[in-house]
């Protein structure tokens, strides 16, 4: 059973659309039916500079306090990501971090921006609780019009990923369940629940990148059986990763319809991206790999007229 949330149909189920022939009439719906090439677009994306980062708490399996981070080499790292995002022509623009905030670095968890609209995160742990008030205040400051604060439980685009015309909503470790019906009342656009299963990863972005709109790569043992299938009704084509790849947080990735920044060291899954006529960029984030994340965790897209367009 998949479940779609549309705002202008409350919630429904689609059962038994897993057949050759419906997969279609749900990507119909969801991406209307258009297939895209690897082609780059220009994006804007907010980051918060890694000044406090320290593994001084574990609310995930990767996290080892008994292990400590290096400061100083995981800001080089963030830096690199930095700079290659500027070189490949995006705009970023800086969040201030917060003392006290260790993983305020990991700014695809502070919110969800879809044209022009903000959704705020509400952290599951409170080791992070602040860092929403933190962004929430960024947006707001910055001239933002439209900010929302949330009602459920969700950690941003950690959870939920945009694919230009849908959002993938996913629950089982952080966000809620009902929030993917905030985020069709919200943005309006049709959204795609599934379920992660896997505690290594906790989040949807460190089990899935979405590449276009009609291409994604994932792994597949994150996700339950109508997760798998949920996927597959929404993409023309799932890039499977495999074990060793996402285990160094490979699809924790960020891709601008052709570029794909990933972990240098998902070397497999980069050649997979090669042949598909994408363009893997790798950067070594091994560093804040130790708290959970790595290029996307790092990387918050911001999608409105406030950054010039709409930008999927």
């Amino acid at each position: 059973m998949i479940a779609l949330y549309d705002r202008h149909r409350p919630f429904r189920t689609l059962n038994h659309m897993i057949t050759d022939a419906s997969r279609g009439t749900l990507r119909s719906e969801v991406l209307g039916g258009a297939a895209a090439t690897p082609a780059a677009t220009p994006r804007a994306y907010l980051m918060c500079p890694p000044e406090y980062f320290a593994v001084t708490y574990a609310i995930n399996p990767w996290m080892r306090p008994e292990e400590p981070a290096d400061a100083a080499r995981a800001m080089r790292q963030w830096e690199r990501l930095r700079q290659t995002y500027l070189g490949l022509g995006h705009e970023v623009r800086i969040i201030d971090p917060v003392p006290g905030l260790p993983d305020m670095v990991f700014a695809a968890n502070g919110a969800t921006v879809v044209g022009g609209t903000v959704l705020g995160a509400r952290f599951r742990y409170p080791e992070r609780a602040a860092e929403a008030g933190a962004y929430l205040d960024w947006f707001r400051g910055q001239g933002w019009q439209s900010v929302r604060v949330p009602r459920h439980v969700n950690e941003g685009e950690g959870d939920f990923l945009y694919t230009g015309r849908a959002l993938i909503a996913a629950h089982g470790f952080r966000s809620d369940p009902a929030a993917a019906g905030e985020l069709a009342e919200v943005f309006g656009v049709p959204v795609v629940s599934v379920r992660l299963t896997d505690p290594r990863y906790y989040h949807l972005d460190t089990a899935m990148c979405v590449l276009d709109a009609d291409t994604a790569m994932y792994y597949p043992a994150a996700f339950d059986d109508e997760g798998r299938a949920a996927l597959a009704s929404v993409f023309g084509e799932l890039i499977e990763a495999k074990d060793e790849d996402a285990e160094v947080l490979g699809l924790n990735a960020v891709s601008d319809g052709y570029h794909v920044v990933l972990a240098a060291q998902a070397t497999a899954l980069a050649r997979q991206l090669a042949v598909r006529g994408f363009e893997p960029v790798g950067v070594d984030m091994s560093e804040l790999r130790k708290a959970g994340g790595g290029a996307k965790c790092c990387t918050l897209e911001l999608r409105g007229p406030q950054i010039g367009s709409e930008r999927g």
